[in-house]
């Protein structure tokens, strides 16, 4: 028997999950009043509590509530029921720049100077309210349906504290990290911010990293001592804007308003406009944690008997960004991105028992649950975790969707699990008779572009 899964949240109609991590769950939803898509970050108080992040997720919601800009992924409002937290965002529909990247290598100066200048502006406005993002990335940076840019992920962003002028936790993605937050002697958030910030332009404009070890020793030295080189195509401007921004010492690194005064910079730039938002009042942010009835939702679930999930026509929907269904069936569009699919006829039980077996020989955790598979390891580099889900959904009589997403871990390194995973997955991939993979059908395939695009990062 199949599962058939209904979820309500207040005035919110919630499909399928579109990412997850290891504290929180990303789903797609609907205002039922006005149509509106929204994501919805769902976080459970229980794991709140247990890994003592109730102030961490304050400061997160408390921070999307101070920084609106046109270039940051708005928050619209924060729910809670008994057991969790509900963050409702903008949902952005464009993928990350990161897959951009990946799809085409190395985008042309131009665009990698409108990516910039909007990146700049986002930061630059975050720090006029005393707040730094300290996880700059492209994998952090999404795209709008016109292809602008939208900052997300603030979770590990920082606050202002009264008569504190340096941070002194150590946190972001090594590669993207500023030589002098690796000292651990306190730094300055803002000039930390701008590394990343230079960091970001050289891989939109180079297609590869400029600090990348396998090693995190070599790799931190080559940051301390800005150890890189600029690639022939590099134009004298961005190269020597570049200088400016990955300079080891934050206090001869150029400024925001240097870099806005920047000949290279200034090109083409039209300052955003937007207007200021009144007074933030964050009172709501405090009683989505109290234990107050009245602020309660009503979180309303029906789930009846145990098979893989029926995916119904809005779930279909959602499969693809921008609810635009013609990228299901294109071929053009065979990457892969972090979210990816593949179809199999196999029954649900075959295809859950093949994934754990696959799982198992890359010498990953795997835990299952109701034709949900986590698989756990140590990143690449030894400097974190790698996650990925699987979940199996029934699309039609004997065929079955399998949903793959990184929960954690580098984008870079899923791209290339991915690849190596559904190789030992291929007796169980439905492929149609001209022997096209059902990946390529779907939009989702590491064949052609994919491939070509991790070989220039790597």
């Amino acid at each position: 028997m199949m599962r058939l899964v209904k979820n309500k949240l207040g005035k919110y109609e919630l499909g399928r999950t579109i990412g997850e991590g290891t504290f929180a769950k990303v789903k797609f939803a609907q205002n039922t009043e006005t149509g509106e898509s929204v994501a919805v970050k769902v976080l459970a108080k229980s794991t709140i509590l247990k890994h003592k992040m109730v102030d961490q997720i304050k400061r997160e919601i408390s921070i999307m509530k101070i920084v609106r800009h046109p270039y940051i992924v708005g928050l619209h409002e924060v729910l809670a029921s008994k057991t969790k937290i509900f963050i409702v965002l903008e949902f952005v529909t464009g993928g990350e720049l990161f897959d951009k990247i990946v799809h085409q290598g190395r985008l042309s100066e131009d665009d990698s100077r409108r990516y910039f200048q909007q990146l700049i502006d986002a930061v630059a406005h975050c720090h006029s309210k005393g707040v730094y993002h300290r996880d700059l990335k492209p994998e952090n940076l999404l795209l709008d349906s016109q292809g602008n840019l939208k900052v997300s992920d603030f979770g590990l962003s920082a606050l202002p504290q009264q008569g504190v002028d340096l941070l002194h936790t150590t946190c972001g993605t090594p590669n993207y990290v500023a030589p002098e937050v690796l000292s651990h002697r306190g730094y300055d958030g803002a000039a930390a911010d701008l590394w990343s910030c230079g960091v970001i332009l050289y891989v939109l404009t180079a297609g590869y990293l400029p600090f990348d070890e396998r090693d995190l020793p070599t790799l931190y030295q080559k940051i301390n001592a800005a150890e890189f080189s600029c690639p022939c195509w590099f134009s004298p401007g961005v190269a020597a804007l570049l200088l400016k921004i990955l300079d080891p010492n934050p206090e001869t690194r150029i400024k925001i308003d240097g870099i806005r005064r920047d000949r290279w910079f200034r090109k083409n730039y039209v300052a955003v406009r937007h207007k200021e938002d009144e007074a933030v009042n964050l009172d709501d942010v405090d009683a989505v944690f109290d234990d107050i009835e009245d602020h309660y939702v009503k979180e309303q679930s029906e789930n009846k008997d145990s098979g893989p999930l029926l995916m119904n026509a809005f779930e279909m929907i959602t499969l693809s960004q921008g609810l635009n269904l013609s990228v299901l069936f294109d071929r053009q569009q065979d990457y892969v991105k972090r979210q990816t699919r593949f179809v199999s006829r196999q029954p649900a039980k075959v295809i859950i028992a093949t994934i754990e077996a696959a799982g198992e020989s890359f010498g990953l955790k795997v835990h299952t649950r109701n034709y949900k598979t986590r698989l756990e390891g140590v990143s690449a580099n030894k400097a974190g975790q790698f996650a990925v889900v699987l979940e199996v959904f029934e699309v039609a009589p004997s065929l079955f969707m399998v949903d793959v997403r990184k929960a954690a871990g580098d984008t870079l390194e899923y791209h290339k699990f991915y690849k190596n995973f559904c190789a030992k997955l291929d007796h169980i991939i439905w492929k149609t008779k001209e022997g096209v993979s059902d990946t390529a059908l779907l939009g989702t395939t590491t064949r052609r572009s994919g491939c070509a695009g991790v070989k220039q990062i790597s």
